[in-house]
């Protein structure tokens, strides 16, 4: 009789666990996502492991990921497998932000978001274009912000219906849209929009001068675009083994055909025939450093990889989720280090405006 009331108890103690840690708390950071909802996009859930296995095959073969077209394969199997728990351990706004005094991380996320409004100069009656939109965070704060329309564009199908779910959910689907297709041959007409921003997206690019020409041709004249571009600073040393090993865990776990250096981003906007006004590393001080939430998140990592582990287990999430989770931890860890190292920002700002003539 005792040991069956020992096992009992030890099973309620367990399933409240369980319970506790899968439907009450939620993620780490965010109530939006369930841990039990958990999914790889638009991967069917007996293929997650597979399609884990083909995402790695891609850095057997360097060379195939700096082709565009291969480029829209890659980033899409990436965006299906980390999606989801992107916005369960992360929220809607899968992006940095400089750690601010007194700011929660949503508070200095959304003024993240929201500067892009103030460099753009857009308002109500304004089309503006989102270049690698996600699910929409940052869309949907500039458009409640700006009052503007907003066009997002993400190659991942999944995205597009997790968007358009948030869109209407907040108030905003009469001013938000959103698109699947491939920023480097964007369905838009010449001169379609008032402005255009990035944040931190086109570094999937293979050629950021091929995003770039596409950005110009979609904007009418006089149009601004501001991006915050993921880049190796003046620091970085190729012949450093350490930053030359930070770097590739970066590339590897964020799906990059490869960072780009900071000097370069200016000089292929004018490339292609941007004007350009202002460019600034906002990770650079009077910021605190943007990989804060990193360092602060490892416990929130751990009890993440347990619940993703027992769900796994159960049958709830799909197999393959484990080690995607796992990717995503030993990259937080490259991305910190690069942070601390000062050699890599995901947040140099460029601000260029489509001459007039």
């Amino acid at each position: 009789m005792e040991t069956l009331t020992l096992f009992m108890t030890a099973a309620v103690i367990a399933g409240g666990g369980i319970y506790w840690f899968v439907c009450v708390l939620g993620s780490a950071e965010q109530k939006g996502k369930r841990a039990a909802d958990l999914s790889g996009g638009s991967i069917s859930a007996e293929k997650v492991g597979d399609k884990y296995k083909q995402y790695w095959s891609f850095f057997l073969r360097p060379k195939e990921i700096e082709k565009p077209s291969q480029v829209p394969d890659f980033v899409d199997t990436f965006y299906n497998l980390v999606t989801d728990i992107y916005e369960w351990g992360w929220g809607q706004s899968f992006h940095f932000s400089p750690s601010l005094p007194g700011k929660s991380h949503a508070a200095a996320t959304r003024l993240h978001e929201e500067f892009a409004v103030d460099l753009l100069r857009v308002g109500p009656g304004n089309k503006i274009l989102d270049i690698g939109c996600g699910v929409g965070g940052p869309m949907r704060a500039i458009a409640a912000k700006s009052g503007s329309n907003v066009v997002g564009i993400t190659i991942n199908e999944y995205q597009v219906g997790r968007a358009r779910i948030h869109n209407v959910k907040a108030g905003l689907d009469s001013l938000c849209e959103v698109v699947r297709g491939d920023f480097l041959q964007m369905p838009f007409a010449d001169g379609s929009f008032d402005g255009a921003y990035s944040i931190e997206a086109t570094c999937h690019a293979p050629k950021l001068e091929d995003v770039y020409g596409e950005i110009y041709r979609v904007l009418k004249p006089g149009a601004m675009y501001v991006s915050y571009e993921w880049v190796t600073t003046g620091v970085y040393r190729s012949d450093d083994p350490e930053h030359v090993e930070i770097v590739h865990g970066i590339e590897r776990g964020d799906a990059l055909p490869g960072l780009r250096r900071f000097d370069e981003v200016a000089e292929t906007a004018r490339k292609v025939g941007f004007e350009v006004l202002q460019e600034k590393d906002l990770a650079r001080p009077p910021n605190g450093p943007w990989w804060a939430r990193l360092k602060m998140g490892r416990i929130a990592y751990w009890r993440n990889h347990v619940v993703v582990s027992v769900l796994a287990k159960l049958g709830i999430a799909p197999e393959g989720v484990v080690e995607v989770h796992d990717m995503l931890y030993k990259t937080a860890e490259h991305l910190t280090r690069g942070g601390e190292t000062g050699i890599f920002t995901p947040m140099y700002m460029i601000l260029c405006r489509k001459p007039v003539n």
